[in-house]
């Protein structure tokens, strides 16, 4: 049977809530929208959460909620998916690519040493499910006086000393596309915050910047959420932290069998609660390893091949080398991990790696 990259859960619960959102007849930002929102501020311990239709989407509103304008900087690492700095440059403001450390997530060292007069946030990212390091970066927003947005897409449930990351900032994002620790069975985003204004105008955003049915206060967009997906949500919301330790085990089999051999497995910080939502090796002879489970019938990835500071899109910014990010860029391979697979499959990939490097 092939192994694939990650499987999203399908099941009979599952199955019912939808048929239930249907039969209910209300379809956009209705009861069940309602319930998530309220659900998921309390499992993440924020005053608000506010639905929409992608992190993406989550992180562009945020920014306008923020009041970014043209000229301002935000620092951003450059190892990230594409759509955290498609966000900046789409509210306007202008994305500062700064390098990672040994756990994939934003250096603060680096970041310090870009922040200019004109810089006015910085948007770490809890890449591979691995939060950032949020001390040092609390740190250096409150010497710079700079707001702290995190782009928690791939790190629901993860923590740092216990408390949630998207609550250590003004603000926090999360994506429910179908590989996430917590999925909707489609797109779907969210955002977290403490503040009411930040709140109430991101709802607004969301909805063509409607103050009311008949009043449009500002030039906003449709970026609603649906009952549908939500009912998926609540649901998957409930079994969140016991999937989470299910992909810590998976992980933690995954280290104990590929110890030894010539790669670089993940990190957890002392402090950190690190939730996989990718398990993520190097290895130089990456491109080989890569195609030899492709026989096998393993599925892998390279989460991200490109970096963002390298992408034709960003071109026009002229962003300089970044000695780290276009290092491990040739060496990251991403191995099939989710809440889905077995630990017999896990099992099953270990051995295929371990074939590889002693054959």
């Amino acid at each position: 049977m092939p192994i694939p990259l990650s499987r999203p859960p399908v099941d009979d619960e599952i199955k019912k809530a939808v048929i239930a959102a249907v039969e209910s007849g209300q379809y956009i930002l209705g009861p069940q929208c309602k319930e998530f929102e309220k659900e998921f501020a309390a499992y993440n311990g924020a005053k608000h959460a506010v639905l929409t239709t992608s992190a993406t989407a989550a992180l562009w509103m945020l920014i306008k909620a923020f009041n970014a304008k043209a000229g301002d900087e935000i620092l951003v690492p450059a190892h990230t998916a594409f759509p955290t700095i498609e966000a900046i440059c789409f509210a306007g403001v202008t994305p500062v690519f700064v390098d990672v450390d040994d756990t994939y997530t934003v250096d603060v060292k680096d970041a310090a040493a870009k922040v200019t007069p004109r810089t006015v946030g910085f948007v770490p990212v809890h890449l591979y499910g691995h939060p950032a390091n949020l001390p040092e970066i609390q740190e250096l927003c409150a010497k710079h006086t700079l707001w702290l947005l995190e782009d928690c897409a791939q790190a629901h449930g993860a923590a740092w000393q216990g408390k949630k990351v998207g609550s250590f900032g003004r603000a926090g994002a999360f994506s429910f596309y179908p590989s996430k620790n917590l999925t909707v069975m489609g797109d779907g985003g969210l955002l977290v915050t403490e503040d009411d204004e930040v709140a109430a105008r991101c709802r607004r955003l969301r909805d063509h910047g409607r103050q009311n049915k008949d009043i449009h206060a500002e030039i906003g967009f449709n970026l609603r959420f649906n009952d549908i997906q939500a009912a998926v949500g609540r649901v998957l919301l409930r079994r969140l932290d016991a999937m989470n330790d299910h992909r810590r085990t998976l992980a933690a089999r995954y280290n104990a069998a590929l110890t030894g051999l010539p790669l670089v497995l993940p990190t957890e910080t002392p402090g950190a609660r690190h939730v996989y939502h990718l398990y993520v090796v190097r290895a130089r002879e990456r491109d080989q390893l890569a195609a030899y489970l492709k026989d096998k019938g393993i599925a892998t990835g390279i989460h991200y091949p490109v970096p963002c500071h390298r992408q034709p899109a960003v071109e026009y910014l002229d962003p300089g080398p970044l000695e780290h990010t276009e290092r491990l860029v040739k060496e990251i391979l991403t191995l099939p991990i989710s809440a889905g697979h077995t630990e017999s499959e896990i099992d099953e990939v270990a051995a295929a790696v371990r074939a590889f490097f002693t054959k």
